[in-house]
This record gives C-alpha cells, structure tokens and sequence, in this order.
C-alpha cells in the first residue's frame, strides 16, 4: 500500500464490494483488501452516517499526553520541520498513539484544518480501524508498516477527500508507540509524501534509542561512513555479554532483523562477531566484509559507560536468567526491566518467566493499588511471543454494569436501545492473538462472571443480542486489590470462576516492604529528566524511608514528579522543600521507641534489640536498609543500638 490504486479500479473495486462483499483478484493490492475485510467485521458500513466513535476529553488527552510525554518531546521539533516542508499543500502533521488516539496535530492551513476538523481528524480523536476504517494512521497500526491510503481508499466514503501517509514509530525495545502522519486533501497527493513520514518516524527513533542507551554499549551502523553520525544511522543496543537489547528500525533493515529478534538474538549471530571481538576493535569506523559481491557495512563502536576500559579486558558476564528450557538463556526484555534489586519481586519475575511462554495458563496479579499490576501484565505481554498483537486492557470497576456486558462480549446491530446499528465486536475479540487483561476483576457483576467463564471454558465468544460464536485465542491476565478467596466466601465471586482464573497467583509487594527504594528512585528521575543528572538529598531519602506509601509505586512517582517539577534551572537536587506536606510531616511508621511512650521495660527492650541485631544481620549491616525495613528513621536505629 505504497502507491495509491488508479481512480478508475478503486471505483470498480467499491461498487464490488458495496455488491456483493468482494473483490475481484487483483483488483486492488492485498493489505487494502484485508483492511476492508476487517472494518466490515468491525461492523462498519462504507456509506451514510459513521457511527459515533470516541473522543477523548481534555483531561483524558492530557493523561496520555502525559504518559507519552518522551515520545511527545521528541516528535514535536520533527512535526514542526515536516510542516515546514509541506507548506501550502492543504496538510497537516499528526502524531497517534499506539491505540490510534491523535495527539497532537502541526499545520497552519486553516481552510484544510477546518475541513479536517469536520471528520474529526484533530487532537483527541482515535482513529483506528475500527471506529474510522481504513485510513493511514489506523492501516499502518494494524499492519505494522508504512502505508499511504489514498481518496477511495478509505473505507468511510467520508473520509474519501482525503490522501495519508503514515509510518509507524517503534521504541528500541520493538514496542509500537504510536504512528507519524501527514493528512492532506486527495488533490494535493505527492508520491514524495511517504518518505516524509517515514524519515521523520525514523528521526524520532533515533533520538529515543539515544535517550535510552547512550550511555551503555551500542553500535553505530551504516552502508556508507559518512553515513555513521547522522539520523540515518541503524542503532543497535548490547548487552555486556552480546545480546541484542535494543534496535531502531534501520538497523533492523540493516541486518536484515525483525522487532521480535530484540531480546532474543546474539550479536554473535548478527554480525559474526562476539562482544570481546568487537571491543578489540577500538572506537573507529570499521567496515564489514558483505557476502557474496555485497556492499560492506560500516560500524562504529560505542563503548559506553559502563565499558570504558581496555579493549582487551575481560568482559563480565550478568548472571543470567533461566530461559523456559535449559539449553537457553533468557536475554534482556521488557520482565526483567521491572528487576529493580528487590529480592521478593526478583523470585516473582523468576516464576512469572517460566510460563512467559504458556498463555494457556492465566495469570492472577494480586497487590494493593499502585503496585505495578497493569505495568507487569504489560511487560508479560511485551516480553512473549505475542508482543506484535494488541494489549487490551479492561478495568471491570471503572465500567457501568449496564455497559460492561456490550463491552467486553461486543453486541449485534439494534441489540439494545442506543447500540450503534453496526454493532461492535468487543474487547475479547480484540484481544485475538494478543493479550487480555481485566483489572480489578474482582468487582466484575456476578451476571458477567457466568459469561467470562462460558467464554474461558468455550474459547468462543457470543455477541450481545445474538449470531453466530465466535473462536478466541487470548493470553489472560487478570488483576484485583481484592483477596478473592474471601470474596468467594462472601458470596461476592464465583468459586468456579476463580479457580478457573487461578493459574497461577502473582503477589505483588507494597513499596513498604521493597529493599529497591534507591533504585525506584533513580530511574523515576532518569524517566522524568533523561538529559540531566538529578539526585535526591539525603533528608528527602529518609522522608521516603520512613513513610508507609498508601499509594506505593504509583504515588512514589507522583512525589518526583513534582519535586523535579519544581526545581528552578540550574538545579539537579531535589530537597525536602521540593516534597509535599503528606510525605514531609508524615510521622515516623510503626516507630520501635514513640516520643511519647514511656521507657521500655528492660525485658522488652532486650527482645527489641534482639529484633534489630537480626535485621541488621539479615541485610548485611546496612543500617539504612534495616531501618527502612522496621518502618523508623535511621536515628530512632542507632539511638536503640546505643542502648
């Protein structure tokens, strides 16, 4: 779909379809016709009304603005020099997110914007396939690659005005972020158009790979020298012992690789090089011999920081992690991404590991709220082999009990009043080869609960009102602050669903019983200002010791969120003026020895001290880690230890 279909094929080819549901072979090329045959599942219909689709409010914009905001820093100076090259041709620039919810628009043709406006091709809308058919942004999601969708191209016969180019924008994991677009009336159609796309998804790439590993072992290649340095480069990320871990999209073209190859290829196998090989080429250009008459491919190495020796040094090796057979090795993926050092979530992420690759058994993820549930099914998701489908997320308690049923199992046209007359098919079915998670599962209706287990039981999913079963294969992931053994007990949740569910249970620990405090910390400010090198003092690190954190993981990043908020320019210390009252004048947490108490008595103190000699010989002396393990201050420690 690189190339618009001649007007007079694209016409015939509607006519037939808007016939009789087909299209003559060869007719139109095969990505077209396939988009067509999804809409039409979607329930859309080409002519008259659209049906009404979503629209994200203000605040909801501003959340996923938010959530994207290192993909938002990057794309915006590549969309302000994209419309400076297609000034005056009645277009605009528009960034989508991976779920096809545009989030932010760059032109200032207002005749066009207008007429954009009207189809509802601004900030906020979502368009992917199934609310607006066939169309660049939604095409290029679905199908993973650069397309141009051109006038009656696109399934809505309303959207026929218009010409789109589209490509879409991986981070170096291979995750899909999003997609860069360039809408214009179908009249100012250039064939040049998709290559703007393309190279501006490309530079944004570039620039969210450095982000990521430029500080770390990576390679610079290239088909030409000169080429090496420039936005044109493939970028590939190393492990210290020479897996993969990280790949823009040249690259990957470079060698030939593909987004599931991240995280589970060798250098070695690359390249034909091992990492102790390539360090004893030193930091210059280097050109690779090409097999069989090919051009050679130029590298340059990038030692990093955390390699910065001699060449010829020894390279350790990370103890690695088992993979699900033995004769393997696990690499770097997005699971063990959450291994931030706390023991506990470390043996979770071990035993999660083992059935990575086993989506016939779900999971059940139990924590308090703000522990990272949603954020751990992602990287189950991310890291097996079904990271190229779609995650599809429901939360059971923030949906209304009349809505939730529609919702999850989709609806047949005229199945209730206010449907839409095309009906939808429903968040099951688009999990299809992906992943399904249902948050908060333990508040799911009782009602709903009977047909999620049909569903589980059947691998078949019946719409609302109606038709015809349909088969589903989907990894399950549910999620729940609830302990649902006592919700069974109480009448609250089916036992047989539970069990059903129950494949294996993931506990998840609040903020207050990790040992990675420091850790969590650094990496929120490296999330929060990549470029700079923040810290927090020391006082701010005992604040964060001592509070109990309601809100864990969630309201941690929260707190620095706002602390580097507010630090003026020229600062990198975020102090305790810089944190808010709740965390600043929250008192100390189960303190061993309160202001207030009296003495202990000697019988006690000498079981208080005996408490405290054995945590601190369980961490190994460190005293601020014992403290923050008994819930006090490190002066309430050393004032007991002082007797």
């Amino acid at each position: 779909m690189s190339a618009p279909t001649p007007p007079e094929r694209i016409r015939l080819a509607r006519r037939q379809w808007l016939d009789t549901g087909t299209v003559a072979s060869g007719l139109i090329a095969g990505p077209l016709q396939a988009s067509w045959a999804r809409c039409r599942d979607f329930g859309l219909a080409p002519e008259g009304r659209p049906q009404g689709a979503p629209h994200a409010s203000a605040a909801q914009l501003a959340r996923a603005l938010e959530h994207r905001h290192a993909l938002m820093a990057h794309a915006r100076p590549v969309m302000a020099f994209l419309n400076q090259q297609v000034q005056g041709s009645d277009s605009l620039v528009l960034l989508a997110d991976a779920h096809g919810l545009l989030l932010h628009a760059a032109g200032d043709d207002a005749h066009f914007a207008d007429r954009a406006a009207r189809v509802a091709l601004r900030p906020g809308a979502v368009w992917s396939e199934q609310w607006r058919g066939t169309n660049a942004i939604g095409t290029a999601l679905a199908e993973g690659a650069p397309v141009v969708v051109h006038a009656g191209e696109h399934y809505l016969a309303r959207n026929g005005f218009l010409t789109c180019a589209a490509a879409p924008i991986a981070d170096p994991a291979g995750t899909l972020l999003g997609v860069l677009d360039i809408s214009g009336d179908r009249r100012g159609y250039h064939r040049h158009t998709l290559a703007l796309a393309r190279s501006g998804a490309r530079m944004i790439e570039h620039q969210l790979f450095l982000d990521r590993f430029r500080a770390g072992l990576h390679l610079r290649l290239h088909a030409q020298v000169e080429g090496l340095g420039t936005v044109t480069e493939g970028l590939l990320a190393l492990s210290e012992d020479g897996w993969v871990t990280g790949a823009n999209t040249a690259a990957l073209e470079l060698l030939g690789l593909t987004r599931p190859d991240i995280g589970a290829a060798t250098v070695e196998r690359v390249l034909g090089l091992d990492v102790r090989a390539l360090l004893s080429l030193g930091t210059a250009p280097r050109a690779l011999p090409g097999g069989a008459g090919a051009a050679p491919l130029w590298l340059q190495l990038e030692p990093g920081q955390t390699l910065r020796r001699s060449p010829l040094a020894p390279v350790a090796r990370p103890a690695p992690v088992r993979c699900t057979t033995d004769a393997a090795w696990r690499p770097q993926d997005a699971l063990s991404a959450l291994d931030t050092g706390d023991a506990a979530l470390r043996a979770l992420l071990a035993r999660t590991r083992k059935l990575l690759e086993k989506p016939a058994i779900p999971l059940l993820l139990q924590g308090e709220s703000g522990t990272g549930k949603e954020l751990l099914a992602k990287a189950i998701h991310t890291s097996s082999a079904r990271r190229d489908k779609l995650f599809v997320a429901v939360n059971c308690a923030a949906l209304p009990e009349t809505l939730i049923e529609a919702e999850l199992f989709g609806y047949c046209p005229g199945a209730f009043t206010g449907a839409n007359r095309h009906g939808a098919p429903g968040r099951i079915r688009e999990a299809h080869g992906g992943t399904l998670f249902l948050d908060e599962i333990g508040d799911m209706p009782l009602a709903m609960q009977a047909r999620l287990l049909r569903v589980l039981q059947d691998r078949q999913v019946t719409p609302l009102g109606g038709g015809a079963a349909v088969a589903v294969d989907f990894r399950l992931i549910c999620a729940t602050h609830h302990r649902l053994k006592d919700e069974v007990a109480a009448g609250r949740f089916r036992e047989d669903l539970y069990y059903r569910l129950n494949g294996l249970t993931l506990s998840l620990p609040p903020l207050r019983e990790r040992s990675d405090l420091d850790e969590l910390v650094a990496r929120l400010l490296k999330a929060e200002a990549p470029e700079r090198a923040l810290r927090v003092d020391d006082e701010v690190m005992g604040l964060f010791s001592r509070y109990r954190w309601p809100g864990n993981v969630r309201q941690l990043a929260n707190v620095v969120r706002t602390g580097v908020a507010l630090l003026d320019d020229g600062e990198d210390v975020v102090t305790a003026a810089l944190v808010g009252d709740e965390v600043r004048d929250a008192p100390e947490a189960a303190s061993l020895e309160p202001a207030s108490a009296a003495p202990l008595s000697g019988e006690l103190r000498q079981l208080a001290e005996a408490h405290i000699r054995e945590m601190l010989a369980a961490v190994g002396g460190n005293v601020s880690e014992a403290a923050r393990r008994l819930g006090v201050s490190r002066n309430t420690l050393y004032r007991r230890l002082r007797g």
